[in-house]
């Protein structure tokens, strides 16, 4: 099948990772198919869970470049972006990239950021270009932009602006281990078994190539007819103020194609838009303040409108 290079190159990255992120296959997983769908990841948790570790150790995995911003109040967008400087010797005018021309930007703790340096981000984030004094320039490809976030209710933290949240492909939750984990993790730690130990198990160029096999994976009508719906009924539920976007449709298909290349499919079925709904769909929603002060919750809606939404026939995804 035409999954089964993807499939190699996402077992390779998920062992890797896994020496490090103990008990989390499936959280794993789905980062792993945020890669071969190159676009964005936000992972969102109380502090001390692994949000870092996991961004670094898919960041190491990956034999290409990557850099990291410790975001804080007083970031600059310069410093994201990148600057001209005047050479007077020379009587010319040099760009100096920031630290998003990599091809793995882990975003750490993006919402302590002012949101002027958060939107420095919007631009690379939607095109893979910055604008620096009016002259566009690439990042390297692929790219993408892998974000840890702390609840916006802990101090010092920024809400981040829901065009912003659009550009996310994927919000997880880490969560908290089980006891064996993490034994597990605390036995590694202490041997020494951290992100920067280990090797890079794919190159960039295998990466590329499993990105393209990725768009190739058949999807058919009815299954997108199926993402279509379960967006266009955020939308019209009587708890959400505004629904999920079209790039939130386009999201859960790309998604689903990735999870499909991932366990050697060429097609999708619409069992891969449900694996990936609630990661895809909750953090796009802005709930009425009825719904808030009602403590309900993105992903508890995106779940009742699976339940609610028909699925399309057996047979449909081929």
């Amino acid at each position: 099948m035409n999954g089964s290079g993807a499939a190699e190159i996402a077992g390779r990255i998920s062992e890797n990772v896994q020496r490090v992120i103990r008990g989390k296959p499936e959280l794993v997983r789905l980062a792993i198919a945020g890669l071969l769908a190159e676009d964005h990841l936000l992972i969102e948790d109380v502090p001390g869970l692994g949000k870092t570790s996991l961004a670094r150790c898919l960041a190491r995995s990956i034999g290409g470049r990557w850099s990291r911003i410790q975001f804080t109040p007083d970031l600059l967008p310069s410093d994201i972006t990148g600057v001209t400087v005047y050479r007077q010797s020379e009587e010319t005018f040099t760009f100096h990239p920031g630290a998003v021309f990599a091809n793995i930007v882990v975003a750490d703790e993006i919402n302590r950021g002012t949101p002027k340096t958060q939107s420095a981000l919007l631009e690379v984030m939607s095109e893979r270009r910055v604008t620096v004094d009016g002259t566009g320039h690439d990042v390297p490809r692929p790219f993408l932009v892998i974000a840890t976030q702390n609840p916006i209710e802990l101090e010092g933290t920024y809400r981040l602006p829901e065009a912003q949240l659009d550009r996310f492909l994927m919000r997880l939750s880490v969560g908290y281990p089980d006891l064996d984990s993490e034994v597990l993790v605390m036995l590694g730690d202490c041997a020494g078994v951290g992100p920067d130990d280990l090797p890079a198990v794919v190159d960039v160029e295998a990466l590329r190539e499993a990105i393209v096999e990725v768009r190739t994976s058949h999807l058919d009508r009815a299954v997108c007819e199926y993402a279509a719906r379960l967006t266009a009924a955020t939308r019209s539920h009587s708890a959400v103020r505004y629904g999920a976007s079209v790039r939130g449709s386009i999201a859960l298909v790309r998604t689903a194609q990735a999870l499909a290349a991932i366990e050697g499919r060429d097609f999708v079925t619409p069992d891969d838009i449900k694996d990936v709904a609630v990661p895809v769909l909750a953090h796009r929603l802005v709930l009425t303040p009825e719904a808030e002060m009602n403590r309900r919750g993105s992903a508890e809606i995106v779940t009742e409108l699976l339940a609610s939404t028909p699925t399309p026939a057996a047979g449909a995804a081929r």
